[in-house]
């Protein structure tokens, strides 16, 4: 059995986009994937691209900022992971610095020690320098600093033996 492509009009494919920078902020690459996957022309891309731009329904600085607040608070990744998934979205660097802005360096701060302290009394491994590598290979893949990590394992290290 074929399985029949849909075809959109100009119009139907506005609405559609529309509809889907709605329900969540969109980068410019998500939009272009989504154009590329209804099979619109260049030009018809080009047009449907400007008219979400004039109409706000596609902001690229409002994005960087609502993903940089979003995976920050609910992922509690670091700044650097933050960054480098805007990077990899095409965002520019003004933008993503507007998103960084987002995330205040108290609640940086907190959020890295609850973390750092929940995977460090989480871990169980007798060996103290195993420990320390998964703790720290854990922190680095969330995207926190490297000097901050090992800053934070020696202090986790100095309270426990205390």
């Amino acid at each position: 059995m074929q399985e029949k492509k849909l075809t959109y009009t100009l119009e139907e494919a506005k609405r559609s986009l529309e509809r889907y920078c709605v329900y969540q902020d969109r980068c410019h690459q998500e939009i272009e994937r989504k154009l590329k996957e209804m099979r619109m022309i260049p030009e018809a891309r080009e047009l449907i691209l400007l008219h979400l731009m004039e109409h706000d329904f596609l902001n690229e600085e409002r994005f960087a900022r609502s993903f940089a607040r979003g995976k920050f608070r609910i992922k509690q990744w670091g700044r650097r992971r933050i960054e480098r998934e805007l990077k990899q979205r095409d965002i520019s660097a003004y933008n993503v610095k507007a998103g960084l802005s987002e995330i205040s360096p108290e609640a940086y701060e907190k959020t890295f020690m609850e973390v750092s302290r929940k995977r460090f009394n989480g871990v169980r491994e007798p060996d103290q320098y195993k420990k320390r590598k998964k703790v720290a290979d854990y922190l680095l893949r969330k995207g926190y600093e490297s000097h901050k990590v090992y800053e934070v394992l020696k202090y986790l290290e100095r309270e426990n033996n205390s």
